[in-house]
């Protein structure tokens, strides 16, 4: 329960059409199965300690009392585990029948909730049993307990307050204003569907896609458990495929016809703290109506079993890298098209290093240039050789400025430097943050004129990583006329130059391209040792793989850096010990606040994810905030 997380279930138990002591059986050695497994949160299918097959066996007095019964084993097991369970069952209130799911934990029956939209086409024939649930909770007594019933009900585990759970059954998701958006709006974070969905071709693909847009549109967690084998085979067929969704991402899916429980790790401030986010997620002014029936669970560290990508930038799945590349390559070049054209520039400008960024930015002038039908030889690409140039970068660089058929423009920045210094009394001699700045500062110079000299805008190549943690010169790299790599952080950067080379069909370019890649991040500003890149950014300012980690939980969810260290401990377990995260995360924290002065005014630049730093869009963050809460809670770790 540590840092906002909870472990669910969704379990298909094998049972017995009517055979209620059988089922309630199975359905114990689910639970405690699942409790042993730390699970708090545990969720049956619909009518689960029947079966839903039952047909007209649901008019018999001895099938609802075996219920009743069975119902009951569940709750004497209920007792002594600290585990919400989520059963379905026929029961029989006000003189009418229907089909509800009770809610259970610690011997104690929290609530019933009906089912609120009876299907009656194609294969099912439910009103001829049931008939649809009370919204509104009321007062219903059961197995010598007090307790409610109705839709409207919030499970609320008051030493816990991010997990508020709620129910829906089987087509209550399938209609058009499904219970569980009210549910959502009147503040249910987790929601249970017990479920009973026959298999027909084709229709799991469209009951993933449901579960998961539904979990995406209500920002929370669903479980939705499914009838599976042991059903009635007489006209259908039930594969018990179960789907754990968070805010639009399965967590889990069981395997098709293969009764089985499956778990999921929920992270409950993740949903919170994007419901906080987003301003259209609004509180529904209707959820007076709802009753709330609070509950504790005992809060014990949990060894996380989800996964935690190493790269939360980067698509794992292959296709969906390559379809990500693509569109974000178009987006930065379409943006460039748009300014190109709206500021009628003849050229474009850009200081090619023979590094990743410029490498990018390169490729994206041309993509635009071609885009407007313009021939490339319209893109200037600037070598600005100086102290720290190497050969490798020099030649890379020509290289793709000659493959790419852009135009190639040469200066040399070494004497302009000198007598710079010689200006300022700077000794040449003396490798600190002038000797680098005044050598940034003066490449950014030459691109401006050479733009003015030629009515050509400077496209900037600085990423979104090096925004994050300031490693850019003001008014130095960290400056240009549209900055088009601005929203991309340096782990996508890398992607992004090597989609260009897999999918070119130039084997120069794709040769020059790979070396690029093969080459140590590196500003080039400190002489070079024995021809070698001497400056690596890595070695001073961290793994940008850990910097782009820890970016996107700062911005994406706002957690708190002991949460972000936990989950880098876990990401990155075979690649970095404890105390070296530790060591880069505090230099992240650090960096990142100190250094908001230069996302302040930083140039115009497309978004290409969820996540950017412009002080126009995403981080609106004062210059001159303290950083002292974040460091304290980091010096606690």
């Amino acid at each position: 329960m540590k840092d906002g997380f909870v472990r669910v279930a969704a379990a298909t138990p094998t049972l017995r059409v009517a055979d209620c002591d059988y089922n309630k059986d199975q359905m114990i050695a689910c639970i405690e199965e699942a409790y042993a497994r730390q699970v708090k949160v545990i969720v049956f299918p619909e009518l689960s300690i029947t079966g839903y097959t039952c047909s007209d066996l649901f008019l018999q007095d001895s099938l609802l009392d075996g219920a009743l019964s069975a119902l009951s084993a569940l709750l004497n097991c209920s007792e002594n585990k600290d585990i919400v369970i989520m059963a379905g069952l026929p029961l029989m209130h006000h003189q009418k029948l229907y089909n509800v799911a009770a809610v259970l934990q610690k011997g104690r029956i929290l609530g019933i909730v009906p089912k609120r939209h009876i299907p009656n086409y194609s294969e099912f024939y439910e009103a001829r049993y049931f008939t649809p649930g009370p919204e509104l909770a009321e007062n219903i007594h059961i197995l010598s307990q007090d307790t409610w019933i109705g839709s409207k009900l919030l499970f609320h585990c008051s030493n816990m307050d991010k997990l508020v759970l709620a129910a829906e059954i089987c087509e209550d998701l399938w209609v058009p204003c499904p219970p569980s958006i009210s549910h959502a709006c009147a503040g249910a974070t987790v929601i249970g569907n017990l479920s009973a969905s026959d298999e027909v071709t084709g229709k799991d693909m469209y009951r993933r896609e449901l579960v998961g847009g539904q979990s995406a549109r209500l920002v929370c967690g669903y479980i939705y458990t499914d009838a599976g084998e042991g059903e009635s085979t007489t006209d259908l067929v039930f594969g018990g495929h179960n789907v754990i969704a968070e805010n639009g991402q399965i967590l889990k899916e069981s395997v098709r016809f293969k009764n089985q429980i499956i778990y999921g790790d929920m992270d409950l401030e993740r949903l919170v703290n994007e419901r906080r986010r987003m301003t259209t997620f609004q509180p529904d002014k209707e959820a007076c109506d709802y009753m709330e029936v609070c509950f504790e669970i005992d809060v014990a560290p949990l060894k996380l079993e989800r996964f935690i990508d190493p790269a939360p930038f980067v698509p794992g799945n292959t296709d969906q890298r390559k379809k990500r590349c693509e569109e974000i390559l178009n987006i930065q070049a379409l943006g460039l098209k748009r300014r190109l054209s709206h500021t009628h520039s003849d050229c474009a400008v850009v200081g090619i290093s023979g590094g990743l960024d410029s490498t990018l930015a390169l490729l994206v002038m041309v993509r635009a240039f071609d885009m407007l039908g313009i021939d490339r030889s319209k893109v200037i690409a600037v070598t600005m050789p100086c102290f720290g140039t190497t050969d490798r970068t020099y030649n890379n660089a020509c290289q793709l400025v000659k493959t790419l058929g852009a135009t190639l423009l040469e200066v040399d920045i070494k004497e302009a430097v000198r007598g710079h210094f010689k200006d300022i009394g700077h000794d040449e001699a003396v490798h600190d943050v002038t000797y680098e700045n005044a050598q940034a500062r003066e490449r950014t110079q030459v691109l401006m004129d050479i733009a003015n000299k030629y009515n050509g805008l400077v496209v900037g190549t600085g990423d979104m990583s090096e925004l994050a943690l300031g490693w850019a010169t003001y008014n130095g790299d960290h400056m240009s006329m549209y900055g088009v790599n601005g929203s991309v952080p340096k782990t996508l950067v890398r992607h992004l130059v090597r989609f260009y080379a897999d999918t070119s069909e130039n084997e120069v370019l794709r040769e020059t391209l790979l070396d690029v890649l093969d080459t140590p991040v590196s500003p080039e500003l400190i002489p070079p040792k024995d021809g070698e890149i001497a400056q690596k950014t890595e070695d001073l300012v961290g793994p940008y793989e850990l910097h782009d980690f820890f970016l996107y939980y700062v911005m994406r969810f706002g957690y708190r850096p002991a949460k972000i260290y936990r989950l880098a401990c876990i990401a990155f377990e075979d690649a970095y010990a404890p105390d070296v995260i530790l060591k880069w995360i505090k230099k992240f924290y650090w960096r990142f606040f100190s250094q908001q002065f230069k996302r302040s005014c930083l140039p115009d630049g497309p978004k290409v994810g969820s996540v950017a730093l412009s002080p126009r869009g995403d981080l609106r963050m004062p210059s001159d905030a303290s950083v002292a809460l974040w460091i304290q809670e980091i010096e606690r770790i």
